[in-house]
């Protein structure tokens, strides 16, 4: 067998024989392409490590390792950002399935939000910005059609959608704020300096608000359906 060229040329070098090559330097893999969804997805996991105070274009081009100066292609402030996170926090907030009766449907509606809330701590103190995103405005739909599908409407509607927003999203801040602090010692010393005035606070000393008797789902749980007691038919 020979190795020669047939037509008499110099033999090919060892190293371009096929079976005999080895592996060719690839070029290195790109990194993933700069989107929109990608900064925001980032964002918000860059959110829920250390905050919103924390939060810089700069420190967030660093974790998708580009230039400062790419992420403005694409956010233009970074209240921009801000707004564009918490929408998404809201996206994650399943809409209910056609079929339930108003009353359930707003509670899976708002229990969800709050979930969600208290998943990105951070997420209830931006909620006072005037939020038009699309995932916040569908969840607001949601809640006045099935308030409206209850029989309210006009100023009835609007009153409602206030409290039942403003319950949750008051809520969410304040156990997000609490567990965020998650400091024993200073939970024994609030119980301590209320219980020590029970002539001042009688009833507050007594009444298990300083014992933690009832968990923060619990207090949420039962505050959500006094308030639809109010609105809504009784399932």
């Amino acid at each position: 067998m020979t190795t020669g060229d047939p037509d008499g040329g110099t033999p090919p070098a060892t190293s371009d024989v096929l079976w005999l090559r080895g592996e060719r330097d690839r070029p290195a893999r790109r990194a993933a392409p700069l989107t929109l969804e990608r900064i925001v997805t980032e964002a918000v996991a860059e959110l829920d490590a250390h905050g919103a105070e924390r939060l810089t274009m700069r420190r967030l081009a660093q974790r998708l390792d580009v230039t400062s100066t790419a992420l403005y292609w694409h956010v233009s402030t970074k209240e921009d950002l801000l707004d564009l996170a918490v929408d998404h926090v809201l996206g994650e907030v399943p809409l209910p399935q056609p079929g339930p009766g108003p009353r359930a449907a707003l509670r899976a509606l708002l229990l969800g939000w709050r979930a969600a809330m208290l998943a990105h701590p951070w997420s209830p103190g931006l909620l006072g910005r005037p939020l038009l995103g699309p995932n916040v405005l569908a969840r607001t739909e949601f809640v006045q059609a099935t308030l409206t599908r209850a029989g309210l409407s006009g100023l009835e509607l609007a009153s409602a959608t206030h409290l039942l927003t403003g319950f949750v999203i008051g809520t969410a801040m304040t156990d997000a704020t609490w567990r965020r602090l998650d400091d024993p010692e200073v939970v024994t010393k609030a119980r301590a300096h209320i219980t020590a005035r029970r002539d001042i606070y009688p009833t507050l000393s007594t009444s298990g608000f300083v014992d933690q008797e009832w968990s923060d789902d619990d207090l949420f749980g039962v505050g959500l359906e006094r308030i639809l007691d109010t609105l809504t038919p009784a399932p």
